[in-house]
């Protein structure tokens, strides 16, 4: 399954503690990363069946004090996804972003990977 290897390369980046599904938590210290399936391919063979593959899209956000530390961050993700044992393609360059309300700095980058169905 991709999330638990996803999960895996993400913690090892950033610890256990600064990993979040979807939003971080109230009061989560800087910097964190998040994670979100924003969609993905469905795997049917031309007979209609499904395979014994997955795809998903995420968006892995990065959002830190600094734009240095976000965009360092966003680097050591894309490298450490890039030797894992999932399949993935990034779907472009990261996007950088800056959240007026808690004055952090963000990047975000999309990647399609594939692992098995279960």
């Amino acid at each position: 399954m991709i999330e638990p290897k996803l999960i895996a390369v993400l913690h090892a980046i950033a610890g256990a503690a600064n990993v979040y599904p979807d939003v971080a938590l109230p009061g989560a210290q800087a910097p964190w990363i998040t994670y979100q399936q924003i969609g993905g391919k469905s795997p049917t063979s031309l007979d209609q069946k499904l395979i014994d593959k997955r795809n998903g899209v995420f968006q892995i956000s990065v959002w830190a004090k600094t734009r240095p530390e976000a965009t360092r961050i966003a680097l050591q993700i894309e490298d450490a996804l890039s030797l894992s044992a999932l399949q993935v393609i990034p779907m472009g360059a990261m996007r950088s972003d800056y959240e007026l309300d808690t004055k952090l700095f963000g990047s975000r980058q999309d990647f399609s990977i594939w692992d098995d169905r279960l």
